[in-house]
C-alpha cells in the first residue's frame, strides 16, 4: 500500500504501527520520527515563516473570512506518488490540510484514492482513530497493541495519582498573542493528570479570552503551550511579553508555577505522544508522581517574573 499523509498526527500514528516503507508522502510539517523529513512533501503552507504570533492570527482571520485555504497542495507531485490511501483531518483548518484542500487536485487522478479524514473531538476519537488508520492500512493488531500499551500506562499513572479531591486549577494557554485556552482533548488532558481546567471544556474547540479573564481566574498553575511550539520558543514567547502588574499577583505567577510545555509534540497533535503529555502533566501538578524521562523532560519551568516586563499604566 502507498499511503500519503497530510497531517503530523497521522505520521506519527504510522510510523508507530510500522508503517515506514508504505508512506510515501507527508506534509511540510511531518517531523516526528525524524525519518519522516526524509519523505517527499505534498502540502505547503501559505503562511510567512516569519511571521509574528500576532501576524500569524490576523492573516489566518483574514484567509478565513475570504474562504481561502492556507495550505496548497502539490497536485503534480501527488499525482506522481499515486496513493492508495490519503489521509487528511477537518478538525482544525489553520492546522492542516483539510478535504477541501484535496479536491482539486484528485479531480486529476484516473484512478482516485481512498481518502481517510479524521475528526478527533476528545481521547477516545484519538484512540479510535488509531485503531481506525490501523485498520484501513492493514495494521489491526499493531493498532491494538499500541492501544493495549497506551492503556497500561494511563493505569499505571492513574494509580500514583492522590486520591483527595483538592486539584489545582490550571489555565492552559495554546496562543498568547492574542490568548486561546485549549480545547477539545487537552482539558481530558489535564483532568487525567489530576488537575482542573479552569476554561477548557472536553470536547469543545479552543476559544479566544482576554488577559483580565486569566487575572480573574486566578489559575494555580499556568501552562503556555502555543500550538506547534517547542517548550523554549513558548518560554521565549512568554517572557518577551509584557502584563499588568495584577498578572504577578497570580497565584500561578506568584509561586513560580508557570511551565512552557513541548506542545508541538506531546498537546497539539492528538496522536500516540498524547499519553506522554498526560504523565508530563501529572508531574507537573503531583511532583511525586513517577514518569518517564522523556515525560519528565516535556515542560520546562518559567521562574516567577523571569524576565516578563509589566506593561505601563
Amino acid at each position: 500500500m502507498r499511503i500519503v499523509s497530510l497531517l503530523p498526527s497521522a505520521t506519527e500514528i504510522l510510523f508507530a504501527l510500522g508503517l515506514d516503507p508504505e508512506i510515501v508522502g507527508v506534509s511540510h510539517e511531518c517531523d516526528f520520527p525524524p525519518r519522516a523529513r526524509t519523505k517527499p512533501v505534498v502540502i505547503h503552507s501559505r503562511m510567512p515563516h516569519d511571521a509574528s504570533p500576532a501576524e500569524i492570527d490576523a492573516l489566518v482571520r483574514e484567509y478565513v473570512h475570504r474562504g481561502e485555504s492556507l495550505y496548497a497542495v502539490d497536485a503534480a507531485v501527488l499525482e506522481a506518488l499515486a496513493p492508495d490511501l490519503i489521509i487528511t483531518q477537518d478538525l482544525c483548518h489553520v492546522c492542516a490540510a483539510s478535504p477541501d484542500d484535496l479536491a482539486t487536485a484528485l479531480t486529476r487522478f484516473d484512478r482516485r484514492p481512498e481518502v481517510l479524514c479524521l475528526n478527533p473531538q476528545d481521547l477516545g476519537d484519538v484512540w479510535r482513530d488509531i485503531l481506525w488508520v490501523g485498520e484501513e492500512a492493514c495494521r489491526g493488531p499493531q493498532a491494538e497493541a499500541l492501544l493495549k500499551e497506551t492503556g497500561a500506562r494511563l493505569g499505571a499513572l492513574e494509580e500514583q495519582l492522590p486520591r483527595s479531591a483538592d486539584r489545582p486549577r490550571v489555565a492552559f494557554l495554546e496562543w498568547l498573542q492574542p490568548f486561546y485556552v485549549g480545547g477539545h482533548w487537552v482539558p481530558e488532558m489535564i483532568h487525567r493528570a489530576g488537575a482542573e481546567d479552569v476554561f477548557g471544556t472536553a470536547r469543545t474547540p479552543s476559544f479566544r479570552i482576554a488577559i483580565e479573564d486569566v487575572i480573574d481566574a486566578a489559575p494555580d498553575i499556568l501552562l503556555i503551550a502555543p500550538c506547534g511550539y517547542a517548550a523554549e520558543r513558548a518560554r521565549d514567547e512568554y517572557k518577551s511579553m509584557s502584563f499588568p502588574e495584577p498578572w504577578h499577583a497570580i497565584p500561578a505567577v506568584r509561586n513560580g508555577r508557570v511551565y512552557a510545555l513541548e506542545a508541538n509534540s506531546y498537546f497539539s497533535r492528538p496522536g500516540p505522544r498524547l499519553v506522554t503529555g498526560i504523565e508530563a502533566l501529572a508531574k507537573l501538578f503531583h511532583p511525586a508522581v513517577e514518569v518517564s524521562s522523556e515525560a519528565e523532560a516535556g515542560a520546562l519551568p518559567i521562574p516567577a517574573n523571569a524576565h516578563t516586563r509589566a506593561a505601563s499604566s
